[in-house]
């Protein structure tokens, strides 16, 4: 094979011209949509998955909503290798509309993932509804059988960087999840959490934010939707 290192610095520069279009082309053509066959039991009008994707598995079982942009590198992944799954069953995996999911997230459903709509996951955050089991100490966790439960992520929250929902997260409406929390449990409409376990550090009472934001907000732009 040529040898990249062996080209004139005009050749490679040539040669990058044409790898970086040929790339593009292939990222833009690579983008799955609905006119695409994509195997999804539904993928809404103006969704995007972009290329490459992430390793995606039972998309039968994955519902996406209308306008929802989903970056390259996504795990979208439903079942347990092996597991069968009634074609009749309803979604385990369903992602509202005009959602926005970030470089390298992965979400593992078995049982119920539900995400509503106008929510934004930022890049490498990992969702799931199951759990490697413990409770026999005499064997490896590795070979217990997984527990799962219910993860719903509420309508206009935000998830930052590097967030993980564990099984039995039931996150509200514009809930703002801090970059690197873990979160389980319940977490209340209208909050800010934070930490490893993730905790409610701010909250709106209905008039104002507590504790009270540390800039006030400036005016909106005239454009802002």
């Amino acid at each position: 094979m040529l040898d990249p290192s062996r080209l004139s610095p005009r050749a490679r520069r040539l040669a990058a011209g044409v790898v970086h279009r040929v790339w593009r082309w292939v990222a833009t053509v690579g983008t799955v949509s609905p006119d695409d066959r994509h195997g999804f039991r539904s993928l809404g009008e103006g969704s995007l998955l972009g290329f490459p994707p992430g390793d995606v598995l039972g998309e039968w079982w994955i519902a996406i909503g209308a306008r929802t942009l989903i970056a390259p590198e996504v795990t979208l992944s439903v079942g347990l290798p092996g597991e069968a799954l009634d074609r009749s069953d309803p979604p385990v995996l369903t992602i509202g509309d005009r959602c926005s999911i970030g470089r390298g997230t992965a979400i593992v459903a078995r049982r119920r993932v539900e995400i509503g709509d106008d929510v934004a996951i930022a890049p490498n955050c990992y969702i799931t509804d199951l759990n490697h089991a413990f409770s026999d100490v005499g064997r490896p966790i590795k070979d217990q059988y997984p527990t799962h439960d219910p993860v719903r992520i509420g309508s206009g929250t935000w998830l930052a960087a590097g967030v993980t929902v564990l099984p039995g997260a039931q996150i509200g409406r514009n809930v703002v999840v801090a970059a690197g929390a873990v979160v389980r449990g319940a977490v209340p409409d209208h909050t800010v959490v934070a930490g490893s376990p993730a905790r409610v550090v701010r909250r709106h009472d209905g008039d104002r934010w507590d504790p009270p934001l540390r800039a006030p907000l400036e005016d909106s732009p005239p454009d802002w939707p």
